[in-house]
């Protein structure tokens, strides 16, 4: 078992910014805003930073997006890098910025994403982003929008499994009735089952409610050793298990379309955790549509293939629940900037394991899942968080 990162780094800071429409804040002050208030959640200033990991803006791009940070907050970090890797993006560099803590490269590593997709892109561009992601050849010839492409994991699940549409719905349902709980919310009034069937047909079967929102909003975390976690103001969140999986890159090219590499990529992160899926307090799991809710469900070992539907549906992943998921509400209500999205599912998990979320704390959350995939299913991330008494 590969264990050499297992508890040896944890997140001492996180914040988000506020979210949904923020025409007053660029996606650059966004993510310094961010960056910020992690820090001062940590009990830290800008000059103890020695590590920075940004990923882009689509609304407001940088060739060097994280060099750009650095000298817009005047940090002189010794480790600086910007990635992209889609919504996977968040988890997926948090394994190298721990590696970077325990070589010794940084004491303190900062990871920061925020987008303004809402208020900084026109509907015209944010269409032209919609229908560039296909496959050259294959696939944006015939015009699909992401929602599309999403739709034919969606209608493959309901032709071999049964599946429902009420079955998505329930995912969107549970979503909204945690986001009612959390004030930073973008969307809080509660829906029904009928909402979801009843909104606008967006690629069928998809409908408008069982798409991720559009927002701006950006958020952060501080990093360290084990070694020095408990000089921090907070309890500290142990780095567990870390694990990825990669089946395609362009939808038309899986070998699959209601299986996926959360299989692969949720196997390493137990297996360097040490734990099993059934072991888990909560899961964050990537709701960018409700059906890859579903394929997580199943692929990440909560429930038998098939099963997804029946599962969600169940009450089984609301708070109270066998697996309480997306706590905060999820990309589906609490808020979807983009790449960023995965970075609020962090932060809620940190007060999840603080037992600091207030109405939506699961009780005695110890050990919480955490997952991400970007591009049409493309490249997975999970990632096994944990407190103190994890260890």
């Amino acid at each position: 078992m590969t264990d050499s990162l297992r508890g040896r780094v944890a997140i001492v800071g996180a914040a988000d910014t506020e979210v949904g429409k923020v025409p007053h804040m660029t996606p650059m002050q966004l993510c310094a805003d961010a960056i910020l208030r992690a820090l001062a959640d940590a009990g830290l200033t800008k000059d103890d930073v020695d590590g920075l990991v940004t990923c882009n803006s689509m609304a407001e791009p940088y060739m060097y997006h994280a060099e750009a940070t650095a000298e817009y907050l005047q940090i002189f970090p010794r480790f600086c890098i910007g990635v992209g890797a889609g919504g996977g993006t968040t988890f997926s560099i948090l394994h190298h910025a721990a590696s970077a803590i325990v070589s010794g490269m940084c004491n303190t590593v900062v990871v920061a994403m925020a987008d303004s997709l809402r208020t900084g892109m026109t509907r015209e561009r944010a269409m032209v982003t919609q229908s560039s992601s296909g496959h050259t050849q294959f696939e944006s010839p015939y015009g699909p929008t992401v929602p599309a492409l999403y739709a034919l994991i969606a209608r493959a699940h309901m032709d071999t499994y049964g599946t429902r549409p009420e079955h998505f719905a329930s995912v969107a349902v549970t979503c909204r009735k945690h986001a009612a709980l959390n004030e930073t919310a973008q969307m809080r009034e509660p829906i029904t089952v009928e909402d979801v069937l009843n909104s606008r047909l967006i690629a069928d079967p998809l409908r408008l409610l069982d798409c991720s929102l559009v927002s701006d909003g950006g958020a952060a975390i501080v990093l360290t050793s084990a070694e020095r976690a408990a000089d921090f103001p907070h309890p500290p969140v142990y780095m567990l298990g870390f694990g990825e999986g990669y089946g395609h890159e362009h939808i038309s090219q899986a070998h699959s379309l209601t299986e996926s590499a959360a299989g692969i990529a949720g196997a390493r992160a137990c297996e360097m955790a040490g734990v099993t899926p059934r072991e888990m307090d909560f899961a964050q799991l990537y709701d960018c549509f409700t059906p890859v809710v579903l394929l997580e469900l199943e692929d990440l070992g909560f429930c038998a293939k098939g099963e997804g539907g029946g599962f969600a549906a169940s009450g089984a992943i609301e708070l109270g629940g066998a697996l309480p998921i997306n706590t905060h509400g999820g990309l589906l209500s609490h808020c979807h900037p983009g790449n960023p999205g995965s970075m609020f599912a962090l932060t809620e998990s940190v007060s999840q394991l603080r037992g600091k979320a207030g109405a939506r704390q699961v009780s005695g959350a110890e050990l919480g899942l955490l997952h991400a995939q970007g591009g049409i299913l493309s490249s997975h991330t999970t990632l096994i968080l944990g407190s103190e008494a994890t260890l």
